[in-house]
């Protein structure tokens, strides 16, 4: 008997430093995990690569033009019957000043902060390994 395989969906995500900060947008009420704050980023759409889609997806989010980085961090997370396969990404710089387009609120937060927000549990698991980096 064959079990039906798992739906993933790939996530990209942008860890954005400005001197001892890293920008947060907090979610939109009428989206899933609506008020919690994450890391900008977005899904891989058709034919992207991942530094594709985070590039697209900072742009259309942030109103930016980023340089993707290096992967620092790749995890992945359960929703139900989903799959969720995050991959950080390391934005060591960009032009224009983030703006919060889709975002209700964007947020430069200061590392020890980030422990009290509340975040999705996608970004909570790896929280150790992305204040490494930050």
């Amino acid at each position: 008997m064959r079990t039906k395989r798992a739906t993933w969906i790939p996530v990209v995500t942008a860890i954005m430093k400005k001197g001892n900060e890293v920008l947060l947008g907090r979610r939109p009420e009428g989206n899933t995990l609506a008020g919690l704050w994450e890391f900008p980023g977005g899904k891989l759409e058709l034919g992207e690569s991942p530094k594709q889609a985070l590039h697209r997806e900072l742009q259309e989010e942030l109103g930016i033009d980023a340089k993707i980085g290096d992967l620092r961090i790749a995890n992945s997370h359960q929703f139900g019957d989903k799959g969720i396969l995050l991959l950080f990404f390391e934005v060591p710089y960009w032009t224009g000043e983030p703006k919060s387009i889709h975002h209700s609120e964007l947020r430069w937060v200061k590392k020890e902060e980030i422990s009290r927000l509340e975040i999705p549990d996608t970004n909570r698991v790896v929280l150790n390994e992305i204040l490494e980096i930050i």
